[in-house]
């Protein structure tokens, strides 16, 4: 028996799963599409150059794709952000 056999899965499904993220049609739960989030600059602009998602200081994954300035900063990560500044 392997390990696709106990799980049902592989990294076939984590790859269609990434793919349909990319896509667009899968989102996680929660207000990502709300909120403009932090993120490390370096990976902010790679992520907007190749599309791959990243993942933000709350733990949101997301495709930067619109103007940050448009949308309130997610309080999670201000908080986050505020704590490390310390």
């Amino acid at each position: 028996m392997t390990d696709t056999d106990i799980t049902g899965g592989g990294t076939d499904v984590l790859d269609r799963e990434l793919q349909k993220l990319l896509d667009g049609e899968l989102t996680e739960d929660g207000d990502h599409d709300r909120f403009s989030h932090y993120a490390p600059k370096a990976k902010i602009v790679e992520a907007a150059v190749t599309g791959k998602p990243i993942r933000a200081l709350c733990g949101k994954l997301w495709v930067p794709s619109r103007d940050p300035a448009k949308f309130p900063l997610c309080p999670t990560c201000k908080e986050i952000y505020e704590s490390l500044r310390e």
